[in-house]
């Protein structure tokens, strides 16, 4: 069972269309932390929880905190369209299995729920970039600006000027950066970042 908690009715029952329209089935929405503890705690099957941060009885993370107490096997995310980058690294360090904006695409978004269902942890790219981290999880952040330019639609040698490198340097940045992103050039790179909103 996949359970979706949000007081947002329109909110949840869309997110349970996208994601039964890509095959994922026995998916059940609450309007409530109340309804979602209970519905965790009576499941055998549980594959994952989807909690708003903004919700009644969330108090904030507290009601991560109370989730984690009843869900012991199964990933536990925070959803949110207005979280600040601390509030998502802090639901992070509190056991969370991702932070899920809710501005995402139906693509990405059903792309990003199977990715934490596997077992990963997902944050969007802006968020670890404004809490001054690492902003992909194998991009180093040199690799990171590149892909950013990149997306820009900058050419080696302005990257370069901007970045404060050699064009060989950049051109070496691009390469890795097509590599690890599993991209054939930097046009089909700049496709991947859009698509994973990572740019």
């Amino acid at each position: 069972m996949i359970l979706i908690a949000d007081d947002h009715v329109l909110v949840s029952e869309t997110i349970a269309a996208y994601l039964e329209q890509s095959g994922l089935q026995n998916i059940v929405t609450v309007q409530s932390l109340d309804e979602a503890l209970a519905k965790a705690a009576a499941s055998e099957s549980l594959e994952l929880v989807l909690l708003d941060w903004r919700m009644p009885g969330m108090e904030g993370l507290q009601g991560l905190s109370r989730m984690k107490d009843v869900v012991t096997d199964a990933p536990v995310a925070m959803m949110s369209g207005m979280a600040s980058p601390e509030i998502a690294q802090e639901a992070i360090s509190m056991g969370a299995a991702g932070f899920v904006p809710k501005t995402l695409g139906a693509k990405s978004l059903v792309s990003t729920i199977r990715l934490i269902m596997s077992g990963e942890t997902y944050v969007p790219f802006e968020f670890m970039k404004d809490a001054g981290r690492e902003a992909i999880p194998n991009l180093t952040r040199r690799e990171a600006e590149v892909l950013r330019c990149v997306c820009a639609g900058k050419p080696n040698k302005q990257i370069a000027r901007e970045l404060e490198l050699k064009e060989v340097t950049v051109k070496l940045h691009v390469k890795t950066m097509c590599r690890k992103l599993g991209a054939a050039n930097r046009t089909q790179a700049a496709m991947i970042a859009r698509d994973r909103q990572l740019v």
